[in-house]
């Protein structure tokens, strides 16, 4: 939904390095909002892990969740034709929210288990 909003909305006439500026700028809102960072301040501070991956590779289930649930928002947002600051400010606002009531969800708690086990099961098959 994220991309579609950006693909038909924001970008339809813009050259491809013109479109790769705005999708990374959209992807930054998003880091903004819920990390307090863009991805390259990100990489700047965590150059080890930036050799590997991102941001988004290094986060917690429940970020992603959240994540999940702003790429959503901010493509309706975006449908309704607010700017990229009144988004960020209310994205940020929603992150602090859904922060606070799925940080101690049971249900997310679970799932977070889940996957620590699907991560060490993984590993494990890697080291034989």
């Amino acid at each position: 939904m994220h991309t579609d909003a950006i693909k038909e909305i924001i970008v339809p006439n813009l050259t491809d390095e013109q479109k790769n500026f705005v999708y990374a700028s959209e992807a930054d809102v998003l880091n903004v909002a819920l990390f307090g960072v863009t991805a390259k301040e990100w990489r700047k501070n965590n150059p080890e892990l930036a050799v590997t991956g991102n941001i988004r590779d290094y986060t917690d289930l429940l970020h992603l969740i959240i994540l999940n649930n702003l790429e959503n928002t901010n493509a309706e947002l975006i449908k309704i034709g607010l700017s990229q600051q009144e988004r960020l400010i209310r994205l940020n606002d929603s992150a602090k929210k859904q922060m606070n009531l799925l940080k101690n969800d049971k249900r997310v708690k679970k799932l977070a288990i889940l996957q620590e086990d699907v991560n060490k099961a993984l590993l494990s098959l890697e080291n034989k």
